[in-house]
Order: C-alpha cells, then structure tokens, then sequence
C-alpha cells in the first residue's frame, strides 16, 4: 500500500474526503517527524513505539576497493510494534 492507498483507505473507512484524510495523514507525520527530531518517541497503544536511537560510528570497508572508510555516527528512526499488531498478524 503506498500512500494514496492510504489516504483513500482513510477516507473511506472514516467518512470523510480524500483531501481531509490526506491532511490528516500529514499531519500524522510532521508530528512523528518533529517529536523524533527533538529525540522523544511516539506510542500509539495497541500499534506499535516510534523512537530515535544512537548508531555509533564505526570504520566499514568499500565494497570495490577493500579500503576502510569512516562511517559517521547517526541518529536512525526505528519501529517497535506492538503486542495487538503483532497478534493480528500472526
């Protein structure tokens, strides 16, 4: 499913237009996205945790030469789901 799926998808299972579903779904996102920015995490019950968290940096090797190269240290967004997700699909 990619995004405007989902939009319709909201839209319909909501009863309301694609433009105010679409707007919704926005603004789901600059939430998550400036909470993460700021280092805190989202937890939607019976979904899943979205969080930030540290990736050290480390020394990695390119593929085509075998040379080392530094990688830089890196905030990486990560999904946690949760129980109710994880018993509906299984």
């Amino acid at each position: 499913m990619n995004k405007t799926e989902l939009i319709e998808h909201m839209a319909k299972q909501a009863d309301i237009s694609k433009a105010a579903a679409g707007r919704a779904l926005e603004a789901l996102i600059g939430g998550v996205r400036t909470t993460l920015k700021k280092g805190g995490s989202v937890a939607v019950v019976g979904f899943g945790t979205f969080a930030v968290t540290k990736r050290a940096g480390r020394t990695g090797r390119n593929p085509r030469t075998g040379e080392p190269i530094k990688i830089k240290k890196a905030n990486v967004p990560k999904f946690r789901p949760g129980k109710a997700l994880k018993d509906a699909l299984n």
